[in-house]
């Protein structure tokens, strides 16, 4: 007599699958924004500088043309690039044990710096979710570089400032049908509400 799978493991697994996803999705889209916006060139100005950003989106343009193309020449290229999706997700969301924790907390910040003034931060996530139920980390952090702010950050430096400034992180924050680590507009603090700088300060102690 055959066994049947156990339920739980198979929902377990599903689970994983799902976050594995998700960290994927978000992993290939930061760096994608990241390599784009790497093209540009700081000694130009105006449409010149935008150059480099608009060849390398082309380029993006290009290759998933070309992709498209060959899935509909070769339908059954769809099941190498399904399998190859579904192996990075499984890795990426494997739980984090031995020389994994160790990968892990190189992504983490080495210190958490000093926090800045809540109200300023207030009035950030309230421009960056807008009237969107919350704002992905990856979307907020473009949104303080674009204004020259956080060089060189990455999502755990921004969300270890944000803990540090007592702002919830939630893991699953769904936006433009896509899930990733975020802040729910439920959460956000408001001007009444935001921890003073001596509170965040004590927080983050």
């Amino acid at each position: 007599m055959k066994r049947r799978p156990d339920r739980d493991a198979l929902v377990r697994a599903a689970e994983r699958l799902v976050h594995g996803t998700d960290l994927v999705w978000q992993r290939r889209s930061e760096a994608l924004a990241a390599w784009v916006r790497g093209g540009r060139r700081d000694d130009l100005t105006g449409w010149r500088a935008a150059l480099g950003p608009a060849f390398r989106i082309a380029v993006l343009g290009a290759a998933g043309w070309l992709a498209a193309r060959l899935v509909r020449a070769r339908p059954a290229f769809m099941w190498v690039l399904a399998a190859g999706w579904l192996i990075a997700a499984w890795r990426a969301s494997r739980p984090a044990s031995g020389e994994d924790v160790e990968e892990a907390a190189e992504d983490e910040p080495e210190q958490v710096p000093p926090p800045a003034d809540p109200t300023a931060v207030h009035q950030l996530l309230a421009e960056a979710i807008g009237d969107r139920p919350g704002v992905h980390l990856s979307t907020l952090l473009a949104h303080l570089q674009e204004r020259g702010q956080g060089e060189g950050w990455q999502v755990a430096d921004l969300r270890a400032r944000l803990e540090a400034l007592g702002v919830p992180v939630r893991r699953s924050v769904k936006v433009d049908r896509r899930v990733a680590y975020g802040v729910h507009r439920d959460d956000l603090p408001t001007p009444a509400t935001a921890p003073s700088p001596a509170e965040a300060a004590e927080r983050a102690a």
